[in-house]
């Protein structure tokens, strides 16, 4: 007679839950999504996830794919002005979470990373180190990161007592080349700026692409800082300065919120915003910590 254990191993156990994952593709969108597999592990819950362009339609079918697998919930990182998709997840009554891209609605849960002190924080500091020109090159409109990014901008000259131009504000569309497009609109103007904040780390090699041609040397020529910090940034030539995303904080969050959205279907709606990091490294001119 053959005796079964009295439980299954973990391998062997049917998951607790199966979540959707949709990622906008993009330098973060991978460390995001192991953070978001290695949490949903721990919970013993399955993901089923597709990155994709920042592009609505592919975005709304990824999510309307996932719903016929029958996933419990959808983690979401939204494209510029995916709030179609958003609304229709609501109306279908599918448990969602915002991740990392955060909208100006109270009726799904959120998490991401704080935008408005973190980008008032690099300003400051590349203010601090003497520049009196700092530019910002802006993601794409559309995206409440953008606006708060631009905001904190804003705030960050207040508080160094600059004096806020619109002429050193370009949108660099969250793109390279947009930002490469962006950079040269800004260095080819009357009173270039000594520094710059770039809004993004996708952004962010289009700027040093332009700096590069210009023959300009970043942390000399040209200050940088940026607003992210994915591998490659740290390890650019100079290392840039960057507001640190709490990546991993950021997708145990996510589903931390999805699964109690599960257990508990008529809890208040929460938005959670962690706090980056300010890293100085030799880009903004600083020797770095």
């Amino acid at each position: 007679m053959t005796t079964l254990p009295d439980a299954l191993p973990r391998w062997a156990k049917p998951a607790a839950h199966r979540l959707g994952v949709v990622l906008a593709a993009g330098p973060g969108s991978a460390e995001l999504a192991a953070a978001i597999e290695a949490a949903a592990g721990e919970a013993d819950c399955a993901v089923a996830g597709a990155d994709v362009s920042e592009d609505v339609r592919a975005e709304l079918s990824s999510v309307r794919a996932l719903r016929a697998q029958g996933v419990d919930g959808v983690l979401l990182s939204p494209s510029p002005g995916a709030d179609t998709v958003v609304t229709e997840l609501v109306r279908l009554g599918v448990p969602t979470v915002l991740v990392d891209r955060l909208a100006v609605r109270t009726d799904v849960d959120q998490v991401g990373a704080e935008n408005v002190q973190a980008t008032s924080a690099l300003a400051e500091h590349l203010a601090a180190l003497g520049h009196r020109r700092i530019g910002l090159v802006g993601g794409a409109p559309g995206l409440a990161a953008s606006e708060e990014r631009a905001l904190g901008y804003r705030l960050g000259l207040g508080r160094a007592g600059l004096t806020f131009d619109q002429a050193l504000v370009a949108c660099g569309r969250s793109t390279p080349d947009g930002a490469a497009v962006a950079a040269r609109g800004l260095l080819d103007g009357s009173d270039p700026p000594s520094a710059l904040v770039v809004g993004g780390e996708s952004m962010l090699a289009g700027v040093l692409r332009e700096a590069h041609r210009r023959g300009l040397r970043v942390g000399t020529d040209l200050a940088l800082a940026c607003y992210g910090d994915a591998p490659w940034v740290r390890d650019a030539d100079p290392p840039v300065t960057a507001a640190a995303q709490p990546v991993r904080e950021i997708g145990h969050t996510a589903v931390r919120l999805l699964l109690a959205r599960l257990a508990e279907p008529d809890r208040p709606q929460e938005t959670v915003r962690l706090p980056p990091a300010l890293l100085h490294r030799a880009s903004c001119g600083c020797r770095g910590a």
